[in-house]
């Protein structure tokens, strides 16, 4: 940094700061660029080390003297000084630039880092070191221009963190959002609907065991209702075959009470998030067991039954095959094997059978036993960045036709002009993208050419 000082004043004296500039703003653009186009699991943390370096620079070599109406006269100490300003843009512009190298992956990548963060927690830093760091992180999103990439797996995220109870604060993720909502995207204001429908269905579980009788087992059920248009999950594809108590349970619920208050609505159950507080008598002594609700209605199995092969589970509870492999590789083959499984191995194969371990030892006595978690594969943030482009086409649709309906009839170029400006809030498109969905309109008689003038197009009422 002294070097960096030095040579900063050297330049100034010539009058050829701006060729110093430049050099900085490539340095850290092509950094920037090999960061990005790397692996995605330093990417984040390779990022903010990149610009903590560059704005040390900034705020220690880079500095030129305050404005006059900001100096105090004084004899006995220097002028003041500031970062000088073309170097604060440069690093921007270094940084923006860099990004383009690999259109979507750094949002996606910013989105899954501050999930990371959020569900770690502060720890022992205080509020303020902890959205000191938030911000860190957020300071990186203003570089990318795909805005709703990062919105999309937010919101994914954010969802499970609050079904799945992994939030660190409330607090903070009402926070995040609101800053997301006031400097960056107004559309993150949506996400508020997921905390209202928790908050309905907590009134709404308070309501129903009210009803009930204080011995009844309803009072062991809390069911948490969702609006499909608040939460960013699909209708499950697989499902579970629950034993006949519980069904009977979520049956008593869905008919004897959510119909009678909501007879117009019709529950769709999704048991993948469920979660299950067992007893699991061991020679030891007995234990709470805090599992998944696959994993639960796996061990239930085990009441009747002293040994089961693999195939026989799958039959019981209808759980397709990765659901299911994972399921009993984290109850026989983790750190609390609740069940034997033989072969010994950390794998699950279709002829291996399983045991209840009623060996099982452990120091605490409520045990929550991990659930092996699907990893975000290749194959689903392929799927989530086609859906992203799916609703771009509709985002820019919906603009092409907003332009023409106002102007009436417009020139090629200027159309494609005033779309990206109607959309850049969102995501900077492709001109080419553009062109596709103009054509799409034509085809579906939103729009015509002229016929004087191929360049001038008109819009249909």
């Amino acid at each position: 940094m002294d070097a960096l000082a030095k040579m900063y004043k050297l330049f100034v004296r010539v009058g050829q700061t701006k060729i110093l500039c430049a050099s900085f703003r490539q340095y850290f653009e092509n950094h920037v660029k090999r960061i990005v186009q790397d692996t995605e699991a330093s990417m984040v943390e390779d990022l903010l080390n990149t610009k903590a370096l560059a704005e040390t620079a900034i705020n220690t070599a880079f500095l030129v003297e305050a404005t006059p109406e900001a100096i105090v006269p004084s004899t006995s100490t220097p002028p003041p000084k500031k970062p000088d300003e073309i170097f604060v843009h440069a690093l921007n512009d270094a940084f923006s630039t860099g990004f383009k190298a690999r259109r979507k992956k750094p949002a996606e990548a910013l989105a899954k880092h501050l999930d990371k963060v959020l569900r770690k927690g502060q720890g022992d830093q205080t509020d303020a070191q902890y959205k000191t760091i938030l911000d860190s992180v957020l300071s990186l999103y203003r570089y990318s221009d795909d805005k709703d990439v990062f919105r999309t797996f937010y919101h994914r995220q954010l969802a499970k963190r609050l079904l799945v109870g992994k939030s660190a604060s409330d607090a903070f993720e009402k926070s995040m959002l609101k800053t997301l909502r006031d400097n960056y995207d107004a559309e993150f204001d949506q996400a508020q609907n997921m905390f209202k429908d928790l908050e309905l269905a907590k009134d709404m579980m308070r309501e129903y065991h009210e009803k009930l009788p204080d011995d009844h087992p309803g009072k062991n059920l809390f069911v948490t209702v969702l609006q499909t248009s608040a939460w960013p999950f699909a209708t499950p594809k697989h499902t579970i075959t629950l034993p006949p108590e519980l069904q009977a349970g979520l049956t008593r619920y869905d008919v004897k009470y959510y119909q009678k208050r909501h007879p117009k609505r019709k529950l769709t159950w999704d048991h993948s998030l469920g979660t299950m507080t067992l007893k699991g008598r061991f020679k030891a002594a007995p234990k709470e067991l805090s599992v998944s609700l696959y994993q639960g209605v796996v061990l239930l199995l085990f009441n009747d039954n002293a040994e089961l092969g693999y195939e026989e589970i799958r039959d019981a509870t209808l759980l397709n095959d990765d659901d299911l492999r994972r399921t009993m590789q984290s109850l026989a083959c983790g750190k609390k094997r609740v069940l034997k499984k033989v072969p010994h191995g950390p794998d699950v194969n279709d002829g291996d059978t399983f045991h209840f371990n009623a060996e099982f030892v452990d120091p605490r006595s409520k045990i929550h036993i991990n659930s092996i978690q699907a990893k975000v594969s290749v194959q689903e943030s392929a799927k989530t960045n086609e859906d992203i482009e799916g609703d771009r086409k509709h985002v820019i649709d919906a603009a092409v036709v907003r332009i023409m309906k106002a102007k009436k009839e417009m020139a090629f170029e200027l159309m494609i002009n005033e779309t990206i400006d109607a959309v850049k809030k969102h995501f900077k498109p492709e001109v080419s993208m553009i062109k596709k969905r103009i054509d799409v309109l034509v085809e579906d008689e939103y729009l015509e050419r002229s016929e004087k003038d191929r360049n001038i197009f008109r819009y249909l009422a």
